[in-house]
């Protein structure tokens, strides 16, 4: 199964992706990461190296796949574009949200993740970005980080594990 997370910068999909990956002890590939290692590679910042980190995942996603193992992806995936990628995958989604935007925003810039080469974006950035996050078309799982991430966890794994769509939104 591939597990694709979406979410703004922040939102705290890489501690729901990593929080995943140990209840299902499964790997996860994150497209920051990569980015950052074609950059400390010489590969200019003024070549599509974000473009082109989502492509070395999905390429990755699918050679585990093939191995018959569950792989999650660690991604914003906030354009349809993006999205659209996994979908030959047949991807599970699971998008994290942080209802509060002050808590939002602490976490964003108290976050250290020692991802050498890579710059944290700022709060302006992210709100950018959050004006330009495409509306979604198709099902996914919806969890708020504000929540118990056990809690969200557990409801994932719940989800996952039932028949039919895997859609919960939370307002």
């Amino acid at each position: 199964m591939l597990i694709v997370m979406c979410g703004l910068p922040g939102s705290g999909k890489s501690a729901m992706a990593a929080a995943l990956a140990k209840a299902l002890v499964v790997p996860v590939l994150s497209v920051d990461p990569v980015e950052a290692a074609m950059w400390r590679a010489g590969v200019d910042r003024d070549q599509p190296t974000g473009l082109a980190a989502y492509v070395v995942v999905e390429a990755l996603a699918r050679e585990i796949l093939k191995l018959g193992q569950t792989v999650i992806v660690d991604a914003v995936n906030d354009v349809p574009e993006a999205r659209r990628q996994w979908e030959p995958l047949d991807p599970r989604y699971i998008e994290v949200v942080c209802g509060d935007p002050v808590l939002h925003r602490k976490r964003l810039e108290q976050r250290q993740r020692d991802i050498e080469g890579f710059e944290e974006p700022t709060w302006a950035q992210v709100e950018q970005r959050r004006k330009n996050f495409e509306e979604w078309m198709g099902g996914r799982i919806t969890v708020d980080s504000r929540d118990d991430l056990s809690d969200n966890v557990k409801l994932v794994l719940d989800r996952l594990s039932s028949p039919g769509p895997a859609a919960i939104q939370y307002e």
